[in-house]
C-alpha cells in the first residue's frame, strides 16, 4: 500500500486493473470519500441483480496470500486499497459445497483487519451499541445499513441461482440494533461508501493502514 503523504487518504473513486464485472466501478463498487464520517449521502440503491463475474487470477492469489488459505466463494473484488490489491471482497451467500456464508463483504487485508482488531480490543463495538441506543437518528441509520446489506445479499444469490439464506442468518455485524462485529460494518462501508455510519466511523477511527505499504507481495 503507498502513501502519498501525511494526509492520503485511500482513493476509492476506481477499483484499479483486474477487477472485471462487479468489481469494475459501478453500484456498490466505487471507493470511500473520507471527508465525512457520519452522517454520509445515502448509499448508491442496491441493484435488482448483480451479474456474476470472474476474479482475475491475480486478485485470487493476491487474496490467498491476505488470508493464509485459499478463499472461498469469491465473486468479485468490491474495494482496493491505493496499493492495487483486493482488500474486500464480495462472497456469493453460499460455498460451493451450498453451506450458508451471509458475510457478503468480507474484509481482507490483514493490516485494515488488525487496525479493526484494535478497535474493537478498547471497546468500540461497546460504545457503538450504547449510542444506537441512545441517538434515534443512528439506530435508523444502523437499520438503513442493515437493509442494503440484505438487498445487495439477495441480489448476489438470484445472480448465482443460490437457494436464499435462512431468516436467522441475518445481516452482518450485528444490524440492525448492535454492534458485534466491526470488521463486516467496515467491509460494507468500504464497498459500499455511505452505507454504513459506523463502518465509516470504524475506517476513520482505524488510522491510515495503507500508509505502511502493501500487506502481501503483489502476485506477479
Amino acid at each position: 500500500m503507498t502513501s502519498d503523504g501525511p494526509a492520503a487518504r485511500p482513493d476509492l473513486r476506481a477499483p484499479g486493473p483486474g477487477s472485471p464485472g462487479p468489481g469494475s466501478p459501478g453500484p456498490g463498487r466505487r471507493g470511500l470519500g473520507t471527508r465525512g464520517i457520519w452522517p454520509a449521502g445515502p448509499a448508491r440503491p442496491a441493484p435488482a441483480d448483480v451479474a456474476p463475474a470472474d476474479v482475475a487470477p491475480a486478485d485470487l492469489a493476491a487474496v490467498r496470500r491476505q488470508l493464509g488459505r485459499p478463499p472461498r466463494g469469491v465473486r468479485a473484488v468490491a474495494h482496493r486499497c491505493p496499493c492495487g490489491l483486493p482488500d474486500v471482497v464480495e462472497t456469493a451467500p453460499r460455498l460451493p459445497d451450498g453451506t450458508p456464508f451471509p458475510t457478503l463483504y468480507y474484509l481482507t487485508c490483514p493490516r485494515a483487519a488488525a487496525a479493526v482488531s484494535r478497535l474493537e480490543a478498547r471497546g468500540t463495538m461497546r460504545e457503538m451499541t450504547a449510542r444506537l441506543a441512545a441517538d434515534p437518528d443512528l439506530r435508523a441509520a444502523h437499520l438503513n445499513a442493515h437493509r442494503d446489506y440484505l438487498a445487495r445479499r439477495d441480489a448476489a444469490g438470484r445472480a448465482v441461482g443460490a437457494e436464499p439464506l435462512p431468516p436467522a442468518a441475518g445481516s452482518a455485524g450485528g444490524m440492525p440494533d448492535r454492534v458485534k462485529c466491526l470488521h463486516a460494518l467496515t467491509a460494507h462501508e468500504l464497498a459500499v461508501p455511505g452505507a454504513n455510519p459506523l463502518g465509516r466511523q470504524a475506517i476513520a477511527a482505524a488510522g491510515p493502514w495503507w500508509q505502511a505499504g502493501s500487506c502481501v507481495a503483489a502476485p506477479r
